[in-house]
């Protein structure tokens, strides 16, 4: 198995640097500004062969830098001889052609990371690596965001961790984004964590941004949100203030894929925003489809998700994707995958878990896109998915196996 993982990978590189040399090469599940950027675990019957997998797009976009790149990641985790090394030979690369680097990293992250990838990181000629506890600009959460930007004009964002396992062994979902307006507004975020950054070294306090919610994008075909609403710059929309409003223009379905979901908050306070307004939905007659992981099913979460279960309109599968057959891999195989589409015309794709800390405390990104054909293909992972082997109803999901302790 291990020979055709490496022969797998050897592919996507050479269709990579077959894309580059091509240019203006696109890829088939694309619109324009933004194309939709996959990763599925090795050894599944989830792929889809139609989208570009995360390491050939994270690759070509940073071979392609020739003035910036900034990363603002959780944490990071590599394995030597596996994907992410492609990824940080791109990166080294680019650093010895003179592209300046920022790599801003949440402090807490340190506890996941490896002290060898952090080193080969800080190593990179032209780099300069910042830790950021971000409770201590937002009074708790973390950076949790997963997003790159490169030379201003062409950004990535998505569920994947800068981890290895998240390159092979978790179902992951993002976007490579060229739009300008988008791809300045995650800039934006970049600028004001980094300068939070600085200002927390000096001893200085981090002051709120704005204290209301900006609307103003909400009826374009494609806007960015980002959390926590009171550190966003100007004219970027509050995820969780949007959130329940994109919920109450449903008439018909909401598909939602999510690692985690709760009505409760992590410290186990309620946490109903979300939940309301599924709720909402389902009492008019929206079929909500809900499509959670193993990993949701913790004592905190089951009374909340059996709740939400028991709503008539609404149904919740739980989906496990089996162990590799090289053996067990700690904090993979798992769905880490973020995204809902509305009536099969808006998409969202995100970095939150939906449960309390991470809309309201955490840095989060959210993209949505009112387009039918980018719907239509989130919709499809939701539905391959969803009819997969690997799920099943929350009832026997939770009777098939011990209640974990995530």
């Amino acid at each position: 198995m291990i020979g055709r993982l490496k022969t797998f990978h050897a592919r996507a590189f050479a269709v990579a640097f077959a894309l580059g040399a091509a240019g203006n090469a696109q890829a088939e599940v694309s619109i324009p500004g933004f194309e939709l950027v996959r990763t599925s675990p090795v050894e599944t019957t989830l792929g889809t062969p139609d989208v570009r997998d995360a390491v050939v797009v994270w690759c070509q976009m940073i071979d392609q830098a020739r003035e910036t790149i900034d990363f603002e990641q959780y944490y990071v985790a590599g394995k030597t001889g596996e994907p992410l090394d492609n990824v940080l030979a791109s990166l080294e690369a680019a650093g010895r052609r003179g592209v300046k680097i920022r790599f801003l990293m949440e402090e807490k992250g340190l506890a996941n990371s490896d002290e060898a990838t952090l080193a080969r990181i800080k190593a990179i000629p032209n780099l300069t690596f910042r830790l950021l506890d971000f409770g201590k600009v937002a009074g708790g959460g973390i950076i949790h965001a997963k997003f790159f930007v490169v030379d201003g004009r062409d950004a990535y964002v998505g569920s994947h961790n800068f981890d290895w396992r998240a390159l092979e062994h978790i179902d992951e979902t993002g976007l490579r984004i060229d739009d300008k307006r988008i791809v300045g507004q995650m800039r934006a975020i970049f600028a004001q964590d980094w300068l939070a950054q600085e200002r927390l070294a000096q001893g200085l306090p981090v002051p709120e941004l704005r204290t209301a919610d900006d609307r103003s994008d909400e009826r374009r075909p494609a806007f960015l949100l980002a959390s926590p609403g009171h550190f966003d710059p100007s004219g970027l929309g509050d995820s969780e203030a949007a959130l329940p409003r994109l919920i109450a223009e449903a008439r018909r379905s909401i598909d939602i894929e999510v690692m985690l979901y709760a009505a409760t908050a992590r410290d186990g306070g309620p946490y109903r925003v979300i939940d309301d307004a599924l709720r909402a939905a389902a009492a008019r007659g929206v079929k909500v489809r809900l499509l959670i992981t193993d990993w949701s099913l913790s004592p905190a979460r089951l009374p909340s998700l059996r709740s939400l279960a028991a709503v008539p309109n609404v149904e919740i599968r739980v989906i496990r994707i089996p162990e590799a057959s090289t053996g067990p891999i700690p904090y993979s195989r798992v769905v880490h995958t973020k995204v809902m589409t509305i009536d099969g015309v808006t998409a969202w794709v995100g970095t939150s878990n939906w449960e309390g800390g991470y809309f309201d405390h955490s840095r989060n990104l959210e993209v949505v896109l009112r387009n039918r054909k980018m719907a239509a293909r989130i919709e499809a992972l939701h539905r391959q998915a969803w009819t997969s082997a690997y799920a099943k109803g929350l009832e026997a999901a939770i009777a098939e196996r011990p209640v974990p302790t995530h």
